[in-house]
């Protein structure tokens, strides 16, 4: 695979995690690898391509081993730091032509380490982690000659990962079950025998569990204390002498295979998760974005926006959100495979593919989507959760408008409401825009409707709530005097009287349009809510 440059690293990763401070050379320089930076080990001697991570070393007192590093030809030097680095370092960098760059203050070495090694090494594709798993079936077949006996890897939910295929080995039909549907069968003597296993630190044997069925020698996949999953080889009694012994020595390999899979997962959905960031702030290229994703261009998309009702009390809101988008992620990644989800500003956002949906443009799966994930959510969180859903939107270069729509909709969603769509509330959305712009200008707030408020609180008159009745009411005399619960007379009599003291012209159309626009957006006064 040829080498990354510079620049596209710096696209993949993106500037919440990578910042560009000065490449007086360029961002075309490859980088074929990073290395931490140790004060009691000296740098290598030549070291093209390597990108530097100055671990312990302030931005301020960089100048030594910017040259350095400058010196052993690397790539750039990485240096923490929030803010722009002092004068003589960015000089030091320039002068010896040595790309600086900078992780946030509180970043974690190790963690910066791994996605730039991961980047550096692998470029995502929808199937993340892929490799990791195309090895741990090379690694079943080398167990199941080993041992003697058919293997598989499961992960902690019993689904199986992984399987051989060595000609001749006996299986029976749980195994078949298992492989055709890739979960193992549940059952109550299952769930006894993962009890027994996962508590066991070393092989265990385990009998049959029915007359169709053959004896199991399984272990534990562990790494750290951390269950990662299990190995199960199938005993028709000529497993090898040695068969435990291989057992274990493969479920070290298989801890390793899993973590692997694991980083390469976790460096896939930080990118993708990135990726949808810049795209909804505009600072993302949509063709390069969507090809990334997966996506041909052009295809329609929406964007889901779910966040914790901001009315419920979460103590620990800011790890709700976390667990809020390890769930929504979980249950997109569940219908769609690959997804971009992204927490900004305590919003979860998920890019909803709609191309190919039933129902075109309606996204009728997308809402089930969303109350599905609400319904989870909140179950979980013990928060109530709210979802809105933007419009469709043609590529990814219109998806700005869909997440505004999507934020719209959380603003606007009533009582008792807990997801809808952008066209579900349109009315109370263009509403809600034009109360944002009446309110943004000084001609625009001037008018009529402050003389009747202002009349109304001198002389504890309900002028204003009448007009807005009788105009919700599409000027309807009986039903303005139901939304009031008075007498058609009253209603009749308290509009000749605003008209009188005020000097409101409700005769006039655009009056009329113009005050019932500012007495429902400006003073947010509604004829089906009671006083």
């Amino acid at each position: 695979m040829d080498a990354r440059t510079l620049g596209e690293l710096l696209d993949t990763l993106g500037e919440s995690t990578l910042r560009l401070l000065t490449a007086p050379a360029g961002l075309a320089a490859p980088v074929t690898e990073v290395l931490l930076y140790d004060a009691e080990a000296p740098l290598p001697a030549r070291a093209p391509g390597a990108l530097l991570l100055a671990v312990g070393v302030r931005a301020g007192a960089a100048g030594p081993l910017v040259r350095e590093a400058a010196g052993a030809g690397l790539a750039g030097l990485v240096v923490r730091g929030k803010d722009e680095p002092p004068t003589e370092t960015l000089a030091e960098a320039e002068e010896h032509g040595l790309p600086l760059l900078a992780v946030d203050e509180d970043a974690a070495w190790h963690h910066v380490h791994l996605l730039l090694a991961q980047a550096i090494g692998a470029r995502p594709s929808p199937t993340a982690g892929g490799a990791a798993l195309g090895d741990l079936f090379s690694l079943v077949n080398a167990v199941a000659t080993a041992v003697g006996g058919a293997t598989v890897i499961e992960d902690p939910r019993q689904r199986i990962l992984a399987y051989s295929t060595v000609p001749g080995q006996a299986v029976d039909e749980p195994r078949r079950q298992g492989i055709l549907g890739r979960q193992v069968p549940g059952s109550p003597g299952n769930t006894e025998q993962y009890r027994v296993l996962f508590a066991s630190q070393g092989p265990v044997r385990l009998a049959a569990l029915g007359g169709d069925e053959l004896p199991r020698l399984a272990i534990a996949v562990r790494a750290g204390g951390e269950t990662l999953g299990s190995l199960w080889t199938v005993d028709d009694g000529t497993l090898a002498p040695d068969a435990e012994q291989a057992l274990a020595q493969g479920a070290s390999t298989a801890a390793l295979l899993l973590l692997r899979a694991r980083a390469a997962e976790e460096l896939s959905r930080h990118l993708t998760g990135d990726l949808l960031r810049r795209l909804l702030d505009g600072t993302a290229e949509p063709a390069t974005a969507a090809d990334r994703l997966g996506l041909a261009p052009g295809s329609p998309v929406r964007v889901a926006a779910f966040a914790l009702d901001g009315a419920a009390s979460a103590p620990d809101g800011e790890q709700a959100a976390l667990r809020l988008l390890d769930l929504v992620r979980l249950q997109c990644e569940a219908r769609y495979g690959r997804h971009a989800c992204v927490l900004v500003d305590g919003v979860v956002y998920a890019l909803l593919p709609v191309a190919g949906e039933p129902g075109g443009r309606g996204g009728e799966r997308q809402r089930r989507l969303a109350e599905d994930i609400v319904r989870r959510a909140g179950k979980a969180l013990r928060v109530p959760v709210r979802a809105g859903i933007g419009d469709v939107v043609t590529g990814l270069a219109e998806i700005r408008g869909s997440r505004d729509d999507a934020d719209l909709v959380l603003r606007v969603l009533g009582p008792g409401e807990s997801v809808a769509t952008v066209a579900e509330v349109r009315p109370r959305a263009v509403l809600l825009r034009l109360a944002e712009v009446i309110g943004a200008r000084r001609e625009l707030t001037a008018g009529g409707w402050r003389d009747v408020l202002a009349y109304d609180a001198e002389h504890g008159t309900d002028y204003a709530r009448t007009l807005v009745c009788w105009l919700d009411a599409g000027c309807d005399m009986a039903r303005a005097a139901k939304l009031l619960a008075v007498h058609p007379n009253t209603c009749r009599y308290r509009l000749r009287q605003a008209q009188a003291h005020v000097g409101i012209d409700i005769d006039d159309p655009d009056e009329r349009l113009v005050l019932w626009l500012q007495l429902r957006t400006l003073a947010g006064l509604r004829g089906d809510e009671s006083p």
